[in-house]
């Protein structure tokens, strides 16, 4: 599954003629691209899908979907190891085809 995941930005710099984040998602913290909102400022909050940022959205709001994916398991699923993944899918075949 690929969610638009909500994730506060941390420092913007330009790479190589793009407009660049990193950006928080509950303790996950990744690079974003930020060519679709161009003035987003750091402190501020937005969805993300893919790696790009999509919309702005209200701390309030973000913080409140971080919660629910945290505990729906959800960031795990989608920032987690990719070969922590795999192996526990392995070691417990079927699951993912029930999903």
């Amino acid at each position: 599954m690929c969610l638009a995941v909500p994730g506060r930005v941390l420092e913007i710099a330009e790479r190589d003629g793009t407009r660049m984040a990193v950006v928080d998602f509950g303790g996950v913290v990744k690079d974003v691209c930020l060519e679709y909102l161009p003035d987003l400022e750091v402190g501020e909050y937005a969805i993300v899908h893919v790696g790009f940022a999509l919309q702005r959205l209200d701390e309030e709001s973000a913080r409140r979907t971080l919660a629910l994916f945290e505990e729906l398991g959800l960031l795990q699923e989608e920032f987690g190891d990719p070969w922590e993944a795999a192996a526990a899918a392995a070691a417990s075949p079927g699951q993912e085809e029930e999903r």
